[in-house]
């Protein structure tokens, strides 16, 4: 373990110490720390072997209804003292902050640790080892492989002056490779808190078969189409709209949900929660205050439920935060982060053969908003999109551009497979089922 619980308790106490020196008795420390190597490869070889080791120590001091704080890498005596006292010259820099709660108080914090002793000592031959077997079978198919394989073990706590003391270790392990022809590409990403829980090869053969079954594309015409969502491209759309269930961003009108709550917008079939608790989930049972965190309905049968509540905009709506909020000082106030989309009971290649034509489409990228009430976003498939004909997949196609709103898709799901834990580039990683969609918008041909 980088730091353990009873090292980041002494640190505290240096803090609290060094605060209580300069006449201020309200102190926050954040603490992380860690280890990560990482281990790339591009045609058909590793070229680069890195690993770095940190830590860090944010403190936060609230003086008469003021705060800022001070961040270190280092954690000596002499560093504890010094960011104690930038952390204290800015906090009195500051203008009143009449919003601004007492620090949080302690309270019991579920332990849901995710650390796995075999993740965190993972070698470089170890990974070399995985990537040299994922790039012989990419090879042996005539193509050309690039990608990572990272393994990480960290910590964070956060410790204050009222008692509060949440500490949080985790493994993780990614896997990503990309699988390139002569005019096609596949693609597969993976993570996992355990490396046993990961399967590289297995990302490998299914990269590589989607370059296979993609070369010589032909080009489709644009329009609305049945499209099958694998579960990296729903989390890259879908996950671009949890920053609006927040009420921070709906009293600050930066949500498409507001006046929406209780509202039905999305289909029947849709339901997520945000459950830091699920067992396919990652990260700390506690926000950036150290409060814990609350399961969360945020649609319930197409219908939005609740949203996430930081302590402050808590105490303004006279309701009890979720645990969700982002470290003091900030102005984005909190956001959901450990989304589950309940999943059906239909898998990938049962909708596929229940399709009569349609479009199945690996992932997105270089997604971007167009409308921000109606969550109208646009972006474009790679990597693997297809026709399916009679139930199969007939061939590859050129990529799509899209333009698509997100109620309309949500209402507009006819099928849903079981979730799992998928990754992708353009969210954070959630828990996902693949998803078929009547009359999605595929608006033109990409150059590619």
């Amino acid at each position: 373990m980088p730091i353990d619980a009873a090292r980041c308790q002494a640190i505290f106490d240096r803090v609290a110490t060094a605060a209580r020196a300069r006449g201020v008795a309200d102190a926050e420390a954040t603490i992380g720390a860690g280890s990560s190597a990482l281990t790339r490869f591009a045609n058909n070889a590793i070229h680069q072997n890195v690993a770095e080791r940190s830590a860090q120590l944010s403190v936060r001091v609230q003086i008469d209804g003021r705060t800022a704080r001070a961040t270190t890498n280092r954690l000596d005596d002499a560093s504890i003292r010094q960011v104690v006292e930038e952390a204290t010259a800015l906090t009195r820099l500051q203008e009143p902050d009449p919003d601004l709660l007492p620090m949080a108080a302690a309270e019991p914090i579920p332990d849901v640790s995710r650390w796995h002793a075999g993740t965190a000592v993972v070698t470089p031959r170890d990974r070399a080892q995985a990537v040299a077997e994922a790039i012989a079978l990419v090879e042996a198919a005539g193509q050309t492989a690039a990608g990572i394989y990272s393994t990480a073990e960290a910590m964070t706590a956060i410790l204050n002056s009222h008692g509060a003391c949440a500490y949080y270790p985790e493994t993780m392990a990614n896997f990503s490779i990309t699988c390139m022809a002569v005019d096609s590409s596949g693609w597969a990403k993976g993570s996992a808190c355990s490396h046993l829980d990961l399967s590289p090869t297995a990302m490998a053969r299914s990269a590589s078969n989607k370059a296979i079954a993609s070369r010589a594309p032909v080009e489709l015409p644009p329009g609305a189409w049945t499209a099958i969502l694998e579960p990296a491209a729903v989390l890259d759309l879908a996950g671009q709209m949890f920053a609006d269930f927040s009420e921070t961003a709906i009293r600050d009108g930066r949500s498409f949900l507001r006046d929406r709550i209780g509202h039905k917008l999305f289909g029947e079939n849709i339901t997520i929660h945000d459950d830091a608790y699920h067992p396919l989930q990652a990260g700390a049972s506690f926000d950036g205050e150290g409060v814990r965190r609350r399961r969360l309905t945020l649609v319930d049968r197409g219908v939005v439920r609740e949203v996430a509540y930081c302590r402050q905009a808590a105490h303004a709506a006279g309701v009890q935060p979720t645990g969700h909020g982002f470290p003091l000082p900030n102005e984005y106030g909190e956001a959901p982060t450990n989304i589950v989309i309940a999943g059906g009971d239909i898998s990938l290649e049962s909708m596929i053969a229940s399709t009569a034509r349609g479009i199945l489409v690996t992932r997105l990228w270089y997604i971007r908003e167009v409308d921000p009430y109606e969550k109208i976003m646009t972006g474009m498939t790679r990597d693997g999109t297809f026709l399916i004909e009679d139930g199969q997949i007939a061939r590859g196609v050129r990529n799509f551009r899209f333009n698509e709103a997100l109620p309309e898709m949500l209402s507009n799901v006819e099928a849903l497979s079981p979730a799992v834990r998928a990754s992708g580039e353009e969210a954070f990683d959630m828990v996902v089922p693949a998803m078929k969609v009547h009359d999605f918008h595929f608006t033109e041909v990409t150059r590619f």
